[in-house]
């Protein structure tokens, strides 16, 4: 593989390792919103979300529309919602597969061990 791309990858990667801006992509899955409204459904300041935003637009994840003074957020390449989706589907399949070993370990019997 490419290292540039490796690197580009591990970088996507690295911006995409935040629980808000996480939350911040699955609010903008069904259209662009204001930093206002992105904050209200958080419950956290407009200053966080905007930081937040602001790294999300310097990597391309998200884009900008400005109406007037209002400024509109949304994803801009569809394929990283597939992405995150792809994500937590493997990791929902990881941890329905701990819970069943977790389960089949509390109902196996003990064996003794054999000298």
């Amino acid at each position: 593989m490419d290292r540039l791309l490796l690197q580009r990858h591990a970088e996507l990667c690295q911006t995409l390792a935040s629980p808000v801006r996480l939350e911040i992509l699955g609010l903008l899955r069904d259209g662009e919103q204001r930093v206002g409204e992105l904050a209200a459904q958080t419950g956290l300041n407009q200053s966080n979300i905007s930081q937040h935003l602001t790294v999300l637009r310097h990597k391309g994840i998200v884009a900008t529309r400005r109406e007037g003074t209002n400024v509109f957020y949304c994803i801009a390449n569809p394929k990283i919602i597939q992405a995150c989706d792809l994500i937590r589907e493997v990791l929902a399949e990881q941890a329905s597969q701990h819970a069943q070993l977790a389960r089949a370990a509390r109902h196996a019997p003990l064996r003794r061990k054999t000298a």
